[in-house]
């Protein structure tokens, strides 16, 4: 069977516009119309949106990329997350990010372990435009999530990991354990 490929993924990417990352204020960036949801995910809609911080160093020599692609793993704490009932304390939380960041380090299957820890929804794929860079079909806007998020995600690689680690302005959900795919 023969797909649509960016349409398929707009529609994906439309069905996660509470996750993950985006800050509550502004809704995504995207050209498809998906299917509404009212379900408060691991990253709804209650935190107000921080400022970035400044940008960080480009991965490789060059300018910073415009648009990437990425894959991440978000490890709550209680009340962190707006409708999910996380009981692990903020020192567990820590202490599972690191664990985790670990073992994705190691080279154990990233989609098994967003799968298996994630308090966001799997796959936990992003597509972003940096800042200033108008965001493409399907794609977030980087100035429409947390900072600590686009600070990562811009900052690595593709192939590489890194982490977010939890900050009440910059990253509020709790740790973010990113995989640049792109």
């Amino acid at each position: 069977m023969k797909t649509n490929r960016p349409a398929a993924l707009a529609a994906v990417l439309g069905l996660v516009t509470t996750l993950g990352c985006q800050t509550p204020a502004t809704p995504p960036s995207t050209t498809t119309a998906a299917p509404a949801t009212t379900e408060t995910t691991a990253t709804g809609a209650t935190a107000a949106q921080a400022a970035p911080s400044a940008e960080p160093a480009p991965a490789a020599a060059g300018a910073p990329a415009e648009h990437i692609k990425v894959q991440h793993i978000l490890i709550a704490f209680s009340g962190k997350v707006p409708g999910k009932n996380i009981t692990r304390s903020q020192d567990e939380a820590r202490a599972l990010a690191q664990e985790v960041l670990e073992r994705a380090k190691k080279g154990e299957d990233f989609d098994e372990l967003v799968r298996t820890y994630t308090d966001d929804r799997a796959p936990g794929i992003y597509a972003l435009s940096n800042s200033g860079v108008a965001p493409a079909s399907g794609e977030f806007s980087r100035d429409r999530m947390v900072p600590a998020f686009g600070n990562v995600g811009f900052s690595i690689a593709p192939g590489e990991i890194g982490m977010a680690e939890y900050d009440p302005s910059t990253s509020p959900y709790g740790w973010h354990i990113i995989k640049r795919l792109e």
